[in-house]
């Protein structure tokens, strides 16, 4: 899976699709930070681990209006 990002209004609360293949799946991160870029950074430096945490809860139909929720690790 890939994560693609996409920049929300919100300040410290990033919006990202998981590819796979030809499906996309939405998934906000929400974080204490004030800046999108300093939120960005953190979801680049911290990847791996929210890819997991996404997929499992996708898996699990874990979805709030179809989106998968995260929050700081």
């Amino acid at each position: 899976m890939q994560i693609v990002p996409r920049i929300k209004s919100d300040h410290g609360t990033i919006t990202f699709f998981l590819a796979s293949g030809a499906t996309r799946q939405m998934c906000q991160l929400a974080t204490t930070f004030n800046t999108q870029k300093q939120a960005f950074s953190y979801l680049q430096r911290n990847r791996t681990e929210f890819e997991r945490i996404a997929r499992a809860r996708l898996a699990s139909g874990e979805l709030e209006d179809g989106i998968v929720v995260l929050s700081m690790l």
